[in-house]
Formats: C-alpha cells, sequence, structure tokens
C-alpha cells in the first residue's frame, strides 16, 4: 500500500493533516507540533511489547506523512493534487525514522516541565485548553482533569469557573454531565487522585527523582499503574512545551 492507505489503515484517515491533527493552513512550526504530539502517542519506545510491532509501524507511517508536509514542494504537489511522491527522497524506506525523530526533538526534563507549569496556568493557551477539553468529553469533569496541563484536584474549582464563565456566555453549550455531576463523584475523583498523587511521591523517593534525566525513569514507572493517563498527558505537554528544540523545526507530538 502507499502512504494515503497505510494513513487510513493506522489512524481512519488519508488525509495527512488530519493524521497529524492539524488544519490545511497550518504554518510549519505548527505541523511539526502536530506531528510531535501525534508521535509521543505511537513512539515505540512507549509501547508494551505486545505492541511494539503495531506502534513501530504506525510511528513509521506518522514520521512518513510528517515528512511530507514538512517538505514545501512536496506540501505543494499533495495539496494541488492529493498524491504524494512514493519514490521521493521523503519517503525513502532506508531512512531511520526513530534516529529522524530524535534529531527533531530535543529531550524534554523535568526542569523543562516545571518551567512550562508556571507559564502555562492562567495563560490564554490553557483556557482555550479548557474549553476544548470541556467539548470533546462533553462536559466529564474525569476526563477534563486527566486531559489538561499541569492541573491536579487543588484546579478543579479554579477549572470549574471557568467553564461556569464560558457556559453563562455561551461560548460552549451546557452538558448535564458537567452541570449535574453528584456529589460522589466528585469525591471518587478527589479520592482517586489523592492516591495517585501519594504513589508518585512513593515513587520519585525510591528512584531518587530530580535529576536531568529523571524523566523517562519517572514515566516507565508510572506507565505501570496508569499507563494510558500519563502516556497522553506527558505526550501533550511534550509537544506543548518543546520551543527550544533543534530546528527541523519545532516547536513540539497530548496525559
Amino acid at each position: 500500500m502507499g502512504l494515503l492507505e497505510d494513513c487510513a489503515a493506522a489512524f481512519g484517515s488519508a488525509d495527512l493533516y488530519r493524521v497529524l491533527g492539524v488544519s490545511r493552513q497550518a504554518s510549519p512550526a505548527e505541523i511539526c507540533r502536530g506531528y510531535r504530539r501525534a508521535s509521543l502517542r505511537v513512539h515505540p519506545d512507549r509501547a508494551q511489547p505486545a505492541h511494539k510491532e503495531e506502534a513501530t509501524r504506525s510511528f513509521q507511517i506518522l514520521s512518513k506523512a510528517y515528512a511530507v508536509l514538512s517538505d514545501a514542494e512536496q506540501r505543494a504537489v499533495y495539496d494541488e493534487q492529493g498524491t504524494v511522491d512514493e519514490e521521493g527522497e521523503a519517503l525513502s524506506s532506508e531512512r531511520d525514522w526513530q534516529e529522524y525523530w530524535r534529531l527533531l526533538f530535543q529531550k524534554v526534563t523535568v526542569k523543562h516541565i516545571e518551567e512550562f507549569g508556571k507559564n502555562y496556568k492562567n495563560s490564554a493557551d490553557e483556557l482555550e485548553d479548557i474549553k476544548a477539553a470541556y467539548m470533546a468529553f462533553e462536559g466529564d469533569m474525569d476526563k477534563i482533569m486527566e486531559s489538561v496541563f499541569c492541573v491536579d484536584y487543588t484546579d478543579e474549582p479554579r477549572i470549574r469557573k471557568i467553564l461556569e464563565k464560558a457556559i453563562e456566555s455561551r461560548e460552549v453549550p451546557s452538558y448535564k454531565a458537567f452541570v449535574n455531576e453528584s456529589k460522589q463523584k466528585k469525591m471518587a475523583r478527589k479520592r482517586r487522585v489523592e492516591k495517585e498523587a501519594r504513589e508518585a511521591e512513593k515513587v520519585k523517593e525510591e528512584l531518587g527523582i530530580g535529576g536531568e534525566d529523571d524523566l523517562k525513569a519517572l514515566i516507565q514507572s508510572r506507565n505501570k499503574d496508569r499507563e494510558k493517563e500519563m502516556d497522553d498527558f506527558l505526550a501533550q505537554l511534550e509537544a506543548k512545551y518543546g520551543s527550544n528544540a533543534k530546528k527541523g523545526k519545532k516547536k513540539g507530538a497530548k496525559k
């Protein structure tokens, strides 16, 4: 199969822009961020052994989609004709796509994440992400709290006020899951995140977390208990953060 057919099979769409999660008007930097966000979700290094082959295949397809859209000439041809040059250098079967990815994106460290959190909270980006999560999950606060960057249960009252204001101004619809959420569900969420916070602190103590190379160890350990949520969070966070990457170009793959 060609690249477009591979994309349809692996990601449910033959549209390269949709595969990367960006619009057709996206800038090169936005395309790079979209690639980073998406690739972190399927990167083979994050996959369990049973899913590593599938992840590798998806990662390769995703990287080829980015290779096309990041090349001005290839992108122009795709935009005009809806086709890609399967024999072109951009899609070379000999390319090491994991090495290609590593050259594009620098390693994200604990320090980077802490710096990002300080700048992100109460920013315009956070506001848009909160509203987007609310729409995507139709008001389910469990999922909203899991998907928004850099938040814990102490942020919930603040996030609720943001969403209530957005509902009042009709920026977003009023979903029953949000408006009528039960007290029991709220308490269950609080207990769950408090437990996870205690577990995270225990892991940090056991691993001696705090150095420049410790983020990977923390991710790997947390994945044992909460693989999907933690992967999604860190994937999106790394994609959102990466403004200092090597130029290939970057900012930025998406808890």
